[in-house]
């Protein structure tokens, strides 16, 4: 049981590595802040999330295990907020996302009264 245990925290830190090596590696290779911002909350979530429980399974049930359940909680509570806080906060500076097409629809031009037959 003890060897399981073992494998099972060093396959969630490996892979808590993984992800975090993936979200600084986007930081750096990614074009505009949005998509960094994405990279960054990958990091945050899947990395912290997968290492600090990785943790927990090599600290045994404990005070120390209580401690890190309760940094995980706050990692996963205050890592979108910021994230959507400051996207928002781009977003209010008039910084526009680098697209490769925008399909909101917004670059069609408007047809007026006139081109659709319709009365005003």
């Amino acid at each position: 049981m003890m060897l399981a245990v073992e494998v099972a925290s060093w396959v969630l830190i490996l892979l808590g590595s993984f992800f975090t090596i993936v979200g600084a590696v986007g930081l750096v290779r990614m074009p505009d802040i949005f998509t960094r911002i994405h990279a960054a909350s990958v990091t945050d979530t899947l990395g912290v999330g997968f290492l600090i429980l990785g943790m927990c399974l090599q600290a045994g049930f404990g005070l120390v295990t209580l401690k890190l359940l309760f940094l995980l909680a706050l990692f996963f509570f205050t890592g979108p907020v910021v994230a959507h806080a400051l996207a928002q906060a781009c977003l209010h500076e008039k910084i526009k996302p680098v697209l490769a097409e925008d399909r909101r629809g917004h670059d069609r031009p408007r047809q007026s009264n006139e081109d659709d037959g319709r009365q005003p």
